[in-house]
């Protein structure tokens, strides 16, 4: 994994709460449980599918939202990704992710 990118900086509390949700937001609204994996964006908490996902929500919800960070929201999972930099990376004490499971 790589180092952090310089968007960390721009989370004030990199421990950002999910919106509750049991799946990707937009798939669970559109009837669909289809996703593969699911990511948790660190500015706003939204939940969304990964892009081997059909819906690919997550990195749609970045580049609409603006919201740079994500993580993943899979048990025993603790890496994070920067879609601009387009590098994931772990942050030294960062506490657990979440997990829908």
């Amino acid at each position: 994994m790589s180092q952090p990118c310089e968007h960390v900086q721009l989370i004030p509390a990199l421990a950002i709460a999910p919106w509750p949700q049991d799946g990707c937001s937009e798939c669970l609204t559109n009837g669909e449980r289809n996703w593969v994996h699911l990511r948790v964006c660190q500015v706003c908490g939204h939940v969304g599918c990964c892009d081997s996902s059909p819906g690919k929500h997550a990195a749609a919800h970045a580049q609409l939202a603006n919201h740079p960070l994500a993580r993943s929201y899979e048990p025993n999972e603790d890496w994070w990704y920067c879609y601009i930099d387009g590098v994931a990376f772990n942050v030294d004490g960062a506490p657990p992710a979440p997990s829908y499971r």
